[in-house]
């Protein structure tokens, strides 16, 4: 008997999806800081076994009050999983705080399949008050399951394995079994780009950022060895922003390239040539054609 499905981990941005998901697909699938809105896009991760394909869907967390387009767009990826999981696993953390009426809430309390809540982050608390927590959250949506874990420390992440495959449907894989997720490598690229942008740079600016590969090329250093070279384009919403990126004398655009290429290095396992440039698109979060550009739809 083969098992397969779709475990889609819906949340609030910072609570620990990506964290959770990279744990179980045992891959750096989705990038992680400890800033809001990492996650952009939904990202599907996939863990094989010779009786099971487990296919996890990673979303942006759920933004109550979006100030952009672009916004809007990743609440609407959020709302997706709602329409086709097979397990719906809603992650919280122990200091997170939801009112009765939160539509999230709603929304899960008319699910109609397998209903995990994963309590992340639980070595912060007493085992009382995890107890307590329990109870509150049994009290208030009617889960099928509720696990308590430390995604970071892959605590407990074992036993949400097994709770996931006791209840995955009989099914044939949807994927070839030694592929890892449904993205190119030009999109890991990108986003890990955009990782040392939102940790290197603050306020503003690493949330008006965006990044697109423009090349990827399969070359040869002068010894033989592999060598990749990649361009990339930043996109900023002004002016000032670019001369943020870019830094006195390019120094912080020099700072970007090194961190960024030390990842994707060991991301291709091969040598790389990273070219990065900053160009600006005022407004382009509110922008359907830069959007659509950028792979968030419409």
């Amino acid at each position: 008997m083969h098992k397969s499905g779709f475990v889609n981990i819906i949340g609030r941005p910072n609570v620990g999806k990506s964290t959770l998901m990279n744990a179980m697909v045992g891959e750096r699938m989705s990038i992680i800081t400890n800033k809001p809105q990492t996650t952009r896009h939904r990202i599907i991760g996939i863990m094989n076994g010779e009786d099971h394909q487990v296919v996890f869907s990673d979303t942006p967390g759920i933004i109550e009050d979006p100030a952009y387009r672009m916004q809007e767009v990743m609440n609407r990826f959020v709302n997706t999983t709602f329409e086709d999981a097979d397990i719906m696993m809603f992650v919280t953390d122990v200091e997170e705080r939801y009112a009765d009426d939160d539509p999230v809430l709603e929304k899960l309390r008319n699910m109609e399949v397998p209903l995990f809540l994963v309590l992340n982050k639980v070595d912060l608390v007493s085992d009382g008050r995890l107890l307590q927590l329990i109870k509150e959250w049994s009290e208030r949506v009617t889960f099928t399951e509720i696990i308590p874990i430390s995604a970071l420390h892959h605590n407990n992440t074992g036993r949400l394995l097994e709770v996931i495959l006791k209840y995955l449907p009989e099914g044939p894989a949807y994927y070839p079994k030694d592929q890892l997720t449904d993205r190119p490598e030009r999109f890991f690229i990108s986003e890990i780009i955009r990782e040392k942008i939102l940790l290197l740079y603050h306020q503003e600016v690493p949330y008006s950022s965006e990044v697109i590969v423009t090349s990827f090329k399969e070359d040869e250093t002068n010894k033989g060895e592999a060598l990749v070279r990649i361009g990339a384009d930043i996109y900023v919403a002004r002016n000032t922003q670019k001369a943020i990126i870019i830094g006195k004398g390019g120094s912080a655009i020099k700072k970007l390239g090194t961190e960024a290429r030390k990842d994707i290095e060991k991301f291709l396992e091969k040598k790389v040539f990273l070219e990065l440039h900053v160009k600006v698109k005022d407004n382009w979060r509110d922008d359907d054609r830069m959007l659509k550009h950028f792979g968030y739809g419409g």
